[in-house]
């Protein structure tokens, strides 16, 4: 079975928790609104790249290690496009779920995702209590603060932005999470801090990308409204370094993260994925254009 259907059978399994007698039936729909259909699924793929790269003897470990960094991603998303903060109609070519459902169940889904995701590893992790008391940890520290995805939110409620703590808690923690838990779930605990610098340069490489689509891709194209960091003032590379410069940086840390990679038996099959996903990232026609 490859990467993306062992997420998604992972994943359908997880969101199958809340559909059950006694639940709540619009929260469930909402629940599954959110993770279904599927993106990009960069973050749990990369679990799973590292976690074979460390020689994974556990695969279900690193399933439920993939999905709950996924649940904890769609989670951000859907508090993400609430009005409170973008605002945002549409993700991944549809309605949001605070269109589809309403800002209250919306408010509740993301709360319920990120909830979700702690249990989906406490029900896989109970016949490997080092490595479960890793992952939780591993979790925590990219949700909440000092640098999570919850510190990444609350940068954009302070009067002064620092642009550079700002990336690394909104989108570099839950990359570095996504690697640092490929090798937990493979039980190798070593080179630690290693896994989160490349996890942290492929996350800011992705949120780069991101800040060049937001004014250089269409709507339709990226499935989500663009132009949302000018009308909202928020930091990005392309404000900082133009677009030109925005690219070049890209390119930048595509080629560190690549070459960063800590000592491991799949170090060289790891590097090529990593500069495969790293080209992805940069439709060319986007980079022709600049």
């Amino acid at each position: 079975m490859d990467a993306v259907a062992r997420i998604e059978r992972s994943l359908h399994g997880a969101v199958g928790l809340a559909d059950i007698a006694g639940s709540p039936p619009r929260l469930a729909e909402a629940m599954r609104h959110a993770v279904f259909p599927r993106g990009g699924r960069i973050r749990p793929r990369l679990t799973l790249a590292v976690a074979a790269a460390c020689a994974e003897d556990d695969p279900a470990l690193t399933d439920a290690a993939g999905a709950a960094i996924e649940l904890m991603h769609c989670a951000s998303l859907v508090h993400d496009d609430l009005p409170c903060f973008d605002d945002a109609a549409t993700r991944r070519g549809r309605p949001s779920v605070h269109v589809a459902f309403g800002q209250p169940l919306a408010v509740l889904t993301g709360d319920a995702l990120i909830v979700l995701a702690f249990q989906v590893l406490a029900r896989s992790g109970a016949a490997q209590p080092s490595r479960l008391a890793a992952l939780i940890g591993v979790l925590g520290r990219a949700a909440g603060v000092p640098s999570g995805i919850v510190a990444g939110q609350a940068w954009e409620c302070e009067a002064e932005i620092d642009l550079a703590h700002y990336q690394r808690a909104k989108t570099g923690a839950l990359f570095a999470a996504a690697t640092v838990a490929g090798a937990a779930a493979a039980g190798v605990f070593a080179e630690a801090e290693g896994w989160r610098r490349l996890g942290a340069r492929l996350g800011e490489a992705y949120q780069v990308a991101d800040d060049i689509l937001d004014v250089a891709a269409d709507a339709d194209a990226v499935g989500k409204p663009v132009g949302q960091d000018a009308a909202h003032g928020r930091p990005s590379a392309v404000a900082r370094l133009g677009l030109d410069g925005a690219i070049r940086h890209l390119r930048r840390l595509a080629d560190e993260a690549a070459e960063s990679i800590p000592d491991c038996p799949g170090e060289a099959a790891l590097r090529t994925l990593i500069k495969q996903e790293t080209r992805r990232l940069m439709p060319g026609a986007v980079a022709e254009a600049a």
